[in-house]
């Protein structure tokens, strides 16, 4: 594993490994409560260095058609986008762009698998594209940029 793989996912203070069942050492953020609401959502590095995100259909997922809602879809290409680039960002960022295709449909009790790769970084942008699958299937498409933020210092007051 890159050293750089391995500091980016041990210096988060609210990154959460789960302890049980099938994301057992999957790893989740807890700072972000719409996702932690909306999810959850978990990823991983896999064995050649590449980021593999997921997370189970429940009935919480679905729309009025019994399909996985595309905003949910959405809210979790998104959480995709940061853990692809984790490794890379080190530090606090914000989606800029964001662009998508549904595909096809999820359904209750699937695994929603996301992967992707970063397509180009730079000093405060960092490009990436993905896509979610269930088994062979395809479900949706996403390409999207982080913009790399830099904290500002507490201004005194004067």
């Amino acid at each position: 594993m890159h050293d750089t793989t391995k500091s980016a996912f041990s210096h988060r203070p609210d990154l959460h490994i789960g302890t049980e069942g099938e994301f057992t050492g999957w790893r989740t953020w807890s700072r972000d409560s719409f996702e932690t609401h909306n999810g959850p959502f978990w990823h991983r590095q896999e064995p050649d260095g590449s980021i593999r995100s997921a997370f189970r259909v429940e009935k919480k997922h679905l729309n009025g058609s019994r399909n996985v809602h595309g905003g949910c879809f959405m809210a979790f290409a998104d959480y995709c986008l940061f853990a692809i680039a984790s490794p890379i960002l080190q530090g606090p960022g914000v989606t800029v762009n964001f662009a998508c295709d549904f595909l096809d449909a999820g359904r209750e009790g699937e695994l929603i698998v996301g992967t992707g790769e970063i397509t180009r970084a730079g000093g405060s942008l960092i490009f990436l594209r993905g896509q979610l699958t269930s088994g062979e299937r395809t479900l949706f498409t996403f390409s999207g940029t982080i913009k790399r933020v830099k904290r500002k210092p507490p201004q005194p007051n004067a």
